[in-house]
């Protein structure tokens, strides 16, 4: 996707900007006067929000070369002289300022941290935060949930048993280890949403973002599960008014959708029965950019046929 379009569909993703806006504009006091720093800024728009709300300067800092064009858009909303854009890394580039009262970012990738900024987050506030600073967001939490999801699932995975007359079952085995981004109706959800891990961005360390942590998800109804799915929620606290938004299949679409991992075997579920597992993340070996997932279940039943574990690895890549 060319970089005018990515940023086109973030600047539409009306539950992403409007959180942003609503933070930042319902704060003004907390803004006022305040040096702010916006990483990967991208289009600046969040930069133009905080000059709105009154902070005293903003420095705008991303890799990319869309800091042209958003260099282009501060000057023609006659904001130059209170937006500092810088292009490069955060940990490179030297900013007019020794010190920022308030980090603003919008770091998040799919299932959060695929892709995702934090690091660089976490960086910025460690080197350039004040005492006392604020982060615009603060808490962002992973959630999953259990979804019956039989059709689409033969759709994406069956279509690998006979491909035009050929087998090209090989092809299975990478579609099932490739998480989907994807809408999923909340009506194909089959259990309530569990909560596995939180992270407070004045307290969270790099090495955290790699964990291992169980989850227990409770069936609402009696299905079939084809697959989990993972989504993530996200906090201003510092607000007035504390302002969230989630990405799960509950609420408004996002541009960050859902993440769908599927099992290799359906699990049957009768109503009130639980699954237990543990969810696995690290940055891959292989390439940091990427992110190694394992998911084990185990579906507790006092029906022996019904009883089910297994596990399985996914890459996001």
């Amino acid at each position: 996707m060319r970089a005018e379009g990515i940023h086109e569909e973030m600047l539409k993703d009306e539950v992403r900007t409007r959180s942003y806006r609503d933070s930042i504009y319902q704060n003004g006091h907390l803004f006022k006067d305040k040096v702010v720093l916006d990483v990967g800024c991208g289009t600046a728009i969040l930069s133009m929000f905080a000059v709105k709300a009154g902070a005293k300067h903003v420095i705008g800092v991303d890799m990319s070369t869309i800091i042209e064009k958003a260099r282009e858009i501060v000057e023609r909303n006659g904001m130059t002289s209170k937006i500092t854009l810088l292009q490069g890394k955060m940990e490179e580039v030297k900013l007019p300022f020794d010190k920022v009262d308030i980090i603003i970012s919008e770091w998040m990738g799919y299932f959060l941290l695929y892709e995702s900024m934090l690091d660089t987050v976490l960086y910025a506030r460690d080197k350039y935060l004040k005492k006392d600073g604020l982060i615009f967001p603060d808490k962002a939490t992973i959630f999953m949930a259990g979804i019956e999801d039989g059709e689409y699932k033969e759709e994406k995975i069956g279509f690998w048993d006979n491909v035009w007359g050929f087998d090209y079952t090989p092809l299975k085995h990478t579609a099932m280890t490739e998480p989907l981004v994807d809408t999923v109706d909340f009506k194909a959800v089959v259990t309530d949403p569990a909560a596995v891990i939180t992270f407070d961005l004045y307290t969270v360390q790099p090495k955290d973002l790699a964990f291992t942590l169980p989850y227990t998800i409770t069936a609402k109804r009696s299905d079939f599960i084809h697959a989990l799915i993972a989504w993530f929620d996200i906090e201003f606290s510092a607000c007035h008014k504390p302002i969230r938004f989630s990405t799960g299949p509950h609420t408004k679409y996002t541009h960050w959708k859902q993440t769908v991992f599927y099992l290799q075997e359906a699990l049957t579920v009768e109503n009130g029965e639980t699954i237990t597992g543990i969810l696995s993340n690290k940055p891959s070996e292989k390439n940091h950019r990427d992110l190694d997932i394992k998911i084990s279940y185990k579906l507790n039943t006092d029906d022996m046929h019904r009883q089910a574990s297994g596990e399985g690895s996914y890459r996001m890549c």
